[in-house]
This record gives C-alpha cells, sequence and structure tokens, in this order.
C-alpha cells in the first residue's frame, strides 16, 4: 500500500511539475504579430516534436483524454475516455467509453466503441507522418459519428441529415460562404476544435501548400484557412474560450509528444495573428404567428412570419411536444409520422448564423384526423431492366414499369435477391410517377467499404426518412419507411451521402410503395366538399355531381383505390354536370378536382 501511495505521490508530483508552460518556451515572440508571429510559433512547436507513430495514440489517450486528466475537474470525473462527440456537457452522457476495452474495431451504431478522430481529415495529407499521428489535432471519439462525420469540414447547420445522441450534427452549411455539408459539434467544444485546427495550420504551415484544402485548408501558409473557415472558427474560439480541461490536455500531450498548442498558452495569439473577429451575440427575433393547419391521420403543416436578425437568420427549429422535431431553413413545415386523433403542440425557435438561439414563438396544438384509408402496394423496381453487369462507377439509365430510373456514380455488377444497383457517391431517382406515396420499402447491403451507416430517402425534393444498412458486407437490411403521405405525381430519390470514393458503396434492390394517390384528400378532409356524386353507386356508367361553380373546375381526375390515374378530363363541367365513365369496370374509385375529391362506386 505505501509502494502504490508513494508511486501515486510521485505521479501527482511528475504531472504538476508540467501543470504550466515552461519557462521560455515562448521567447521570441514578443512584439510580433500575423504571418510573422505564426511562422515562429510553428519554429518553436517543430521543435522537441517527437513522433509516436499512428498506434501509440491509442497509449497516448491514457492520459490525454480522460474525463479527470489529472487531477483537473473535467465532466462526470469517472476517468472515462472524454469524447467530444458523445459528451453531454449538461447532463448524462448517452454512453461512456473505458479507455483500453471499448476501442474500434468495427460498429454499427453509436457507444459501440472509439475510434481516432483527425479533425483534420487525414485525406487532405495523404495520411502521411507526422500529421498522421499528432495528438494535438486527434481525439477518441465514438466510431459511429466519427464516420459520419466523414472529412466534412466544421461549420453550421441548418438542416440536419444526421443528429448524433449528444446534438452533433450533419448537414448544409449556413455558416456564410460556404453552402456544402458541414458537421457542427455542440457548444462546449466548438472552441476546441477551433484551436486544434489553428494547431494544425501553423505547425504545418510550411507544407499547406502541398495539402488537399477539403474546404477547410487555404492552400497557403498565411492565412492556412479558406476564409470562410477561418471567420467561423475565429468566432467559434471566442464564444467558446480556453476551459481547464484543455489546458489539461495541453499539459499530458506536452508530456507524450513534447510540444505544445499556443493557441490554448495563449488564447490571445489568435487575434494578433488573425485579427479580432466580428462576434455576433445578437441572438434573432422569436417567429411571430405560429400556426397549424392542414391536418392528415398522420401529419400537421406549420407556417410562421419569420424572425429578423442583424447578420441573417440561417435556420428554423420546430418543437413538437417540447422536444426538437426537424430543422427547416423556410417559414413552413409539415410534421410527419403523427398518431391519428391525438393532440399536439408546436413552437418554433430561430437560429442565426452564429448559433444564437431566439426566444420560441408562440405555441399552437392541433389535432390530427381519424385514420384515414391505407394504399395498397401500387409500384415496385426489381431492377431486372438495369444495364448489363459492369464494375465501373457511372451513371445508369433504365426503364421498368413505365418509370425511368437513373442511377449516377453507380455500378451493376452486385446482387442482392437478383440484379441490385450500388452507388458509390451518387442517388438513384425516379422520373415522376401518379399515384402517391404513402409507403416506402427498400432492401440494402454494404458491398465495400466499412461501417454501417443510412442511405437518405426523398420524395418530391424533401426527406422522408432514412434507410439504415449493416457494418456487416453483404448483410441484407429492409427497411419501410410509413406516414409519407405525398399525393399526386410523386418523384423517389434514395442518396448514398458519402462524399469519398472509398466510402461506403451500397446496393439496393427491390424497392416497393404503396400509394396514397387522392385517398388521404377523400377521408381527411377536415371542410365539407364543394361538390358530390349522385347517385351513388353510379349506374348506366353516367356520373353526375352537384354543388358551386362547378363550370369553374379546370380538371378532374379518376383512380381506382390503388392510386393508378383511370382518365384525365379538361374543364369536365364546362357544358353539363355528368361524365360518361365509357365502360369503367365495377369496383370502388375516386374522382379528384382542383381541391376536392370524393369516393364513388361503379355497378
Amino acid at each position: 500500500m505505501k509502494r502504490i501511495l508513494f508511486s501515486l505521490l510521485m505521479s501527482f508530483v511528475f504531472i504538476s511539475t508540467f501543470a504550466q508552460i515552461p519557462t521560455g518556451y515562448y521567447d521570441g515572440t514578443t512584439g510580433l504579430s500575423g504571418a510573422a508571429l505564426k511562422t515562429k510559433l510553428k519554429d518553436i512547436i517543430t521543435s522537441g516534436h517527437v513522433d509516436h507513430g499512428y498506434g501509440g495514440l491509442w497509449t497516448g489517450y491514457q492520459t490525454t483524454d480522460r474525463d479527470n486528466i489529472a487531477g483537473i475537474s473535467g465532466y462526470e470525473n469517472d476517468g472515462t475516455i472524454l469524447d467530444m462527440y458523445s459528451e453531454n456537457p449538461n447532463g448524462t452522457d448517452p454512453y461512456t467509453y473505458t479507455y483500453g476495452t471499448n476501442q474500434c474495431g468495427t460498429y454499427g451504431v453509436e457507444g459501440d466503441c472509439y475510434n481516432r478522430e483527425h479533425v483534420v481529415p487525414q485525406s487532405l495529407f495523404n495520411s502521411t507522418a507526422p500529421m498522421v499521428s499528432d495528438i494535438h489535432f486527434i481525439r477518441p471519439t465514438d466510431g459511429k459519428v466519427n464516420g459520419m462525420r466523414s472529412n466534412y469540414p466544421f461549420g453550421i447547420v441548418g438542416n440536419s441529415t444526421f443528429t448524433s445522441q449528444n446534438g452533433s450534427k450533419v448537414g448544409n452549411s449556413v455558416s456564410p460562404g460556404y453552402s456544402g455539408i458541414v458537421f457542427e459539434p455542440v457548444d462546449a467544444f466548438k472552441g476546441d476544435i477551433a484551436r486544434m485546427i489553428f494547431y494544425f495550420i501553423t505547425r504545418y504551415e510550411s507544407q499547406l501548400s502541398g495539402f488537399s484544402t477539403g474546404n477547410i485548408l487555404g492552400g497557403s501558409a498565411f492565412p492556412g484557412l479558406q476564409t470562410w473557415e477561418l471567420n467561423q472558427l475565429l468566432a467559434w474560439n471566442t464564444l467558446d474560450p480556453v476551459s481547464q480541461t484543455e489546458i489539461a490536455r495541453n499539459n499530458a500531450s506536452y508530456l507524450y509528444q513534447g510540444n505544445r498548442n499556443p493557441y490554448i498558452d495563449h488564447p490571445e495569439y489568435v487575434n494578433e495573428i488573425w485579427g479580432t473577429p466580428v462576434v455576433d451575440t445578437e441572438a434573432p427575433t422569436a417567429p411571430t404567428n405560429l400556426a397549424a393547419n392542414t391536418p392528415t391521420a398522420n401529419s400537421i403543416s406549420l407556417s410562421w412570419t419569420a424572425s429578423t436578425d442583424n447578420l441573417g437568420v440561417a435556420a428554423y427549429d420546430v418543437y413538437k411536444n417540447g422536444v426538437l422535431n426537424t430543422t427547416v431553413t423556410g417559414t413552413t413545415a409539415t410534421v410527419y409520422g403523427l398518431t391519428p386523433s391525438t393532440t399536439y403542440s408546436f413552437y418554433v425557435i430561430a437560429k442565426d448564423t452564429s448559433g444564437n438561439s431566439s426566444a420560441q414563438s408562440n405555441t399552437v396544438t392541433e389535432t390530427t384526423l381519424s385514420g384515414g384509408q391505407t394504399g395498397t402496394v401500387c409500384g415496385t423496381e426489381d431492377f431486372s431492366n438495369i444495364p448489363a453487369s459492369a464494375n465501373n462507377y457511372t451513371t445508369r439509365t433504365w426503364t421498368n414499369n413505365g418509370i425511368t430510373w437513373n442511377a449516377t456514380d453507380a455500378r451493376t455488377d452486385q446482387t442482392i435477391n437478383g440484379k441490385a444497383i450500388t452507388l458509390r457517391i451518387g442517388n438513384l431517382t425516379s422520373s415522376s410517377f401518379s399515384g402517391g406515396i404513402q409507403s416506402l420499402t427498400v432492401t440494402a447491403s454494404l458491398k465495400f467499404g466499412s461501417g454501417a451507416g443510412v442511405l437518405n430517402i426523398e420524395v418530391n425534393g424533401v426527406q422522408v426518412g432514412t434507410v439504415p444498412y449493416n457494418a456487416v458486407a453483404n448483410t441484407t437490411t429492409t427497411t419501410t419507411i410509413n406516414n409519407i403521405n405525398a399525393t399526386g405525381n410523386v418523384v423517389i430519390k434514395i442518396t448514398n451521402p458519402t462524399t469519398s470514393t472509398s466510402g461506403p458503396r451500397v446496393a439496393i434492390d427491390d424497392v416497393s410503395w404503396t400509394c396514397a394517390g387522392v385517398l388521404g384528400i377523400v377521408e381527411n378532409s377536415k371542410n365539407k366538399p364543394i361538390f358530390s356524386i349522385y347517385p351513388n353507386p353510379v349506374k348506366n356508367n353516367e356520373l353526375f355531381v352537384k354543388g358551386e361553380n362547378l363550370n369553374k373546375i379546370s380538371k378532374a381526375q379518376i383512380y381506382d383505390l390503388s392510386g393508378k390515374l383511370i382518365e384525365t378530363i379538361e374543364n369536365p363541367f364546362r357544358n353539363s354536370n355528368k361524365i360518361n365513365l365509357k365502360g369503367l369496370s365495377k369496383g370502388n374509385y375516386i374522382l379528384t378536382t382542383d381541391s376536392y375529391s370524393t369516393k364513388f362506386i361503379v355497378e
């Protein structure tokens, strides 16, 4: 016991000895600024840097990335791995990792294992040393979230396509100057991210011209970053100042690697080199006049008056029953997947490009309608007509069952339940077809690459859900997305969201859908229709309609209950209130006009 206590005491003394900046470490920086200061810091932090290799990072994390480093208070202070992508700074972590025990490995979902996240993607410098093993910008993070971050730059997300359990997001950028896909960490680590990237472009400034930019790096020693990314990181550096855990990590990294991050030791260096950023602390005004409208059995539409902001509103967070449901960039949203005959409450919060949030809007309540009819399977794609088997990636086009399909960056040599189409960095898109979509079923299987992930599913340009695929190659996963409720003409788009040609390449097979057609309109309209059919059942193939302003109706369409369009009649009631059904067979049908529809029976 005495030896153990002595060992612990000596470890504490050893760590405490280096719990501050070594005397003279930053000699020669006085009076310098801008590019000259950055270059001087490069010389300082290059000297003494010891490369322990990529595998050595696992050892380094024992002291650099534990919650409660060297006795410095962290979050839970439980000694688990301190992971920026899973740490909940304001509550209980969704999962934790034990050092050494939970190293990746393969992963399928969050919480499986932790791996090594290059904050500056290693693909930008071809995974070469010493960059590939520099602990100052390589952090242990959850494997799944690391995979979803991919090699995207960091920025403010507008509409998110993925949100981790601690709130880190992937989605389109609303950071000024860049509209591509970005990754946004939670607020508590935004400054950490900024200072790690500032370290990278300083330590390796003489090599930046030979690196890929990745929409992050600037390709020259100074300023070293793309303008938009520099502005975003400068703002994050100010809004999230250096913390005690960062200081403790910097000290531990110095002991492990022999150099330091100067922007943690001297936060003032950031502004002295790149200038003082314009920091936006003004929140947008609250959205007003929030209203709920056009409820169906499974959805409610919302609209509101736009917020204002000194620099610009980036997005709106829509809350359902107090829980974040979706994020949109416009002033309307439709919340799907609701339960029939159920009352929901909603409010909206605006966000600006700096991440400031408004007060919440007024709260509205609305009740979904009683359950309507569901569609039957009315469309399938089994890929039997795809082009001949080939292993190269290019655009593939074919037609089946009256629908033309276009697959970009796709190969045709893989199979699931017969022929399949395999997407790399591409998407599968249908031509427009009638009948609507109530639900959509897709079978997917990982063929090349590693890790689990999802395919994004859009109907008429709106993402309606995702289809997951297993991390184990050639494992088949079939997923049905319900309550899509898209009526009329529709277009299906299935996208593999990876941006790397070496990322997951996923095969798709057995796409099928049930039709919504006009059934939702029939069953779910709150208002009394402006017309009705008589007699009903219809006799002698003559359908009569009564109602107001019939002569103003520009088009009528007849569907069967599968959603198949039978006939379109232009200006159907210009001269009479009768439609000749032209020998329509016995059964149930739907008549729809410009705004309303109703069912009828043919005997």
